[in-house]
């Protein structure tokens, strides 16, 4: 089997999923029917989790009729991603690969070489997604945040993404995560209502009926706002990308968020993620773009 120059194959690798698909880097667009998606235990062994992702690895490759190509990987931290070695522990998932080589075990179980593996930051592979192929592809300096379970950070300036690693910066009575995450949501909801919420799905679809759902969102606008006041001091980027599960209820906060930028007098354009999930999957297969460019040189 072979396998075109400009192919490589974009992973996702969230807290209980691996989300990978086939990326065609001169089109800019995900191979129609190679994305695959599937649940993981992040508590398995460490001989279990590489199994299954390389697994997956091999089902999308065989599907499309072709050898493994490269391969870019967006990951969780704490990471070494040059080196390919997990420092996640205590975080509720992947404690058991603390300390391992993953590019090597993996390249190892998929028959290949470990240099034809890249790995980085999942935050950065999302703004560096969005700006290759998605929302914004011709700004310089871009800040972006994943707003979800946890909170992620980026920065994108002059070709390079890399993570903001602010989820635990100090804010407020703690740090940023406390206020901007799904948990945020559901322990300020019962706060003011004393009913215990899934996620921030369930908050959104009672929000028409529900003043403290309302209310919910009107503070967490606020609290947004305070933390990309300061991330915009530092950064001074041109254009601010929001991404994340929360986003699929921005309509309940944007506006608030724009007010609330506009008081901190910021006035650089807020856009919503155009590749949502897909953002990670082609950050990550873009880190081979420098490679095809010295190619077709």
């Amino acid at each position: 089997m072979k396998i075109a120059e400009d192919v490589v194959l974009g992973i996702d690798i969230g807290g209980s999923h691996i989300t990978l698909a086939l990326v065609d880097l001169t089109a800019k667009k995900i191979i129609n029917q190679s994305y695959y998606r599937i649940h993981v235990n992040s508590w398995s062994e460490s001989e279990g989790l590489i199994t299954s992702w390389a697994e997956a690895i091999e089902g999308v490759c065989q599907k499309a009729g072709i050898a493994i190509p490269r391969i870019g990987i967006a990951m969780p931290g704490p990471f070494d991603y040059d080196k390919g070695i997990s420092y996640i522990r205590g975080n509720n998932k992947y404690d058991s690969l603390y300390g391992l080589n993953m590019k090597e075990l993996l390249a190892d179980k998929l028959n290949i070489e470990a240099e034809n593996i890249r790995m980085l930051n999942d935050a950065a592979a999302f703004l560096r997604g969005e700006v290759f192929a998605g929302t914004r592809k011709n700004y310089e300096r871009v800040i972006g945040l994943t707003l979800g379970t946890g909170l992620g950070t980026a920065i994108y300036n002059n070709g390079i993404a890399k993570d903001g690693e602010l989820w635990d910066s100090k804010f407020k009575e703690g740090i940023a995560e406390d206020y901007i995450s799904t948990r945020w949501f559901v322990k300020r909801y019962f706060e003011l209502s004393g009913i215990n919420i899934l996620d921030v799905k369930a908050l959104k679809d009672i929000a028409s009926q529900s003043d403290s759902a309302k209310t919910v969102f009107k503070e967490f606008a606020s609290n947004l706002g305070l933390f990309i006041a300061s991330f915009v001091a530092a950064e001074n980027p041109e254009v601010i990308i929001l991404g994340g599960n929360i986003t699929n209820a921005s309509p309940l906060f944007l506006s608030h968020l724009l007010k609330s930028l506009s008081q901190h007098h910021i006035d650089i354009p807020v856009v919503i993620s155009k590749l949502g999930e897909n953002a990670a999957i082609m950050g990550a297969a873009s880190c081979w773009q420098t490679e095809l460019e010295q190619h077709w040189v």
